[in-house]
């Protein structure tokens, strides 16, 4: 299997995740010419895109959605509660229904040689998911936009070979930063999105023999730099005991494609 991020982060997502046979995106939050040039960067045609894995309606996880998968036909797959939600997105224009994939969490559907398991995140959207994917013995599991987790999203996300997971904000840079209390609070809140360090007490409790890359996603762009959100997670990791000996971390860009990562 391989992932590649084309964007992460409060302004825009979507990630590619391909095997053998099989191409797929989760989210379009980012305008199609973007995905489109994403994708071209890593030799990846668009017209072979087979899903469109959508894990909430929130506008920088769909923006881009209704362009592409008018353009190339590209099925849908969401929950039924989010369908709804963005059959109410104006922007996102006229979407045939035949392109619409109900899906339901804990349900695993297969696309091709991929098998795919949507689970149920604690975030303020419809019924937000995210996803594992399994091809070819490896495992991927996404886990961004997430208030917080308990032991149900660490069980679907054990013995990953590929974790990308959030590190949004950093929780001082938040509190002194120019946000209004409202949000503030909402970040923050168990519908809102993780931390740095709740990231990387995520992770610590994912760590298995298998896992080779973990990439941190979703960073705010006011609340969260790379640099910190990297630290944060290895420092933390490394003082829990974690061996990084076989394992890789780094961070998806905000506006441009990550590092292919190949398993």
């Amino acid at each position: 299997m391989k992932l590649c991020s084309i964007a992460s982060g409060s302004s825009g997502n979507c990630i590619y995740v391909g095997s053998e046979q099989t191409n797929l995106l989760v989210d379009a939050g980012i305008s199609a010419k973007r995905i489109e040039n994403g994708l071209n960067g890593i030799d990846i045609m668009p017209d072979t895109i087979q899903g469109i894995l959508i894990t909430h309606e929130h506008s920088d996880h769909v923006s881009g959605l209704g362009i592409l998968a008018r353009r190339y036909h590209i099925p849908i797959y969401a929950t039924g509660e989010t369908i709804k939600a963005l059959k109410r997105i104006k922007s996102l224009g006229n979407i045939s229904e035949d392109l619409y994939c109900p899906v339901e969490p804990n349900k695993t559907f297969e696309i091709n040689d991929i098998s795919i398991e949507p689970f149920a995140t604690s975030h303020d959207a419809s019924d937000p998911v995210c996803y594992t994917m399994q091809a070819s013995g490896y495992k991927v599991g996404i886990a961004t936009d997430l208030g917080m987790y308990d032991d149900y999203i660490v069980s679907k996300l054990s013995d990953s070979d590929l974790l990308m997971v959030e590190a949004n904000h950093d929780v001082n840079m938040l509190m002194v930063g120019k946000y209004p209390y409202y949000l503030k609070q909402r970040i923050l809140g168990n519908r809102g999105h993780l931390s740095n360090d709740t990231s990387a007490d995520l992770i610590s409790k994912l760590m298995n023999y298998k896992l080779k890359h973990i990439l941190l996603a979703h960073l705010s762009k006011e609340n969260n730099y790379e640099e910190l959100a990297y630290e944060t997670v290895c420092c933390e990791l490394t003082n829990r005991g974690c061996d990084f000996a076989s394992l890789h971390l780094s961070v998806a860009h905000r506006e441009r494609p990550s590092e292919m990562v190949l398993l």
